[in-house]
């Protein structure tokens, strides 16, 4: 007559136990390669694990949720989850940066450029990028127009030159960057703005 209760009684202790994994941060891992690894997304690790910023150590060890969203994310139908949650925590990444006065050569809070911006970003994600955005064009995979993910890294002709410009596609036509023109870091649409359209030069992906 126990049985059932017992086998019950088991099941719940897997389950919690499989609900409390974790994980041991190695070296070379980044926050978007560990969120990879566990079919999830960096932004629920960081709220997993109460973290301000994706700045993470070796040997630190990483609540990882539960078994349930990892089964979930191997069927065909959610195959797009990925870049959804990958682009919500570019767009948190972003948001960090936006609002920030324009300086020709700057990289913080006090005054950032173009490539700046994108080195700020990425480098909460776990991902360090070339200072510049024409050594930024030649780092990571030529993505197509139509393959365009956010994330990506977008690159324009403003200068008569390749690559003198470059911003992050945040999905949704829209892209994030230092502005020149306005003075500041914003976001506003890619190929909806005429200017941005017809100075495009393509992008490259760096997020895996």
């Amino acid at each position: 007559m126990n049985s059932p209760r017992v086998l019950l009684t088991a099941a719940a202790l897997c389950f919690s136990t499989a609900s409390a994994a974790t994980y041991t941060v190695k070296a070379g891992d980044t926050l978007y390669s560990i969120a990879q690894a566990l079919k999830t997304d960096a932004s629920t690790l960081m709220r997993l694990n109460h973290l301000d910023s994706s700045t993470i150590n070796v040997g630190q060890r990483l609540e990882s949720g539960s078994a349930a969203p990892a089964a979930r994310t191997s069927t065909p139908t959610p195959a797009a989850a990925p870049t959804r949650a990958g682009g919500a925590f570019t767009r948190s990444a972003a948001t960090r940066y936006l609002g920030i006065r324009y300086v020709l050569g700057g990289t913080g809070n006090g005054g950032i450029d173009c490539s700046g911006f994108t080195l700020r970003v990425f480098q909460q994600m776990g991902i360090n990028l070339p200072r510049t955005a024409a050594a930024q064009w030649s780092t990571g995979m030529a993505v197509s127009r139509r393959d365009l993910q956010a994330g990506d890294l977008v690159f324009f002709n403003t200068m008569n030159r390749t690559a003198s410009h470059v911003g992050i596609y945040l999905g949704d036509g829209m892209m994030a960057g230092a502005n020149s023109y306005y003075g500041k870091t914003m976001v506003e649409p890619l190929f909806g703005n005429p200017y941005w359209a017809s100075r495009y030069d393509g992008a490259r992906r760096v997020l895996n």
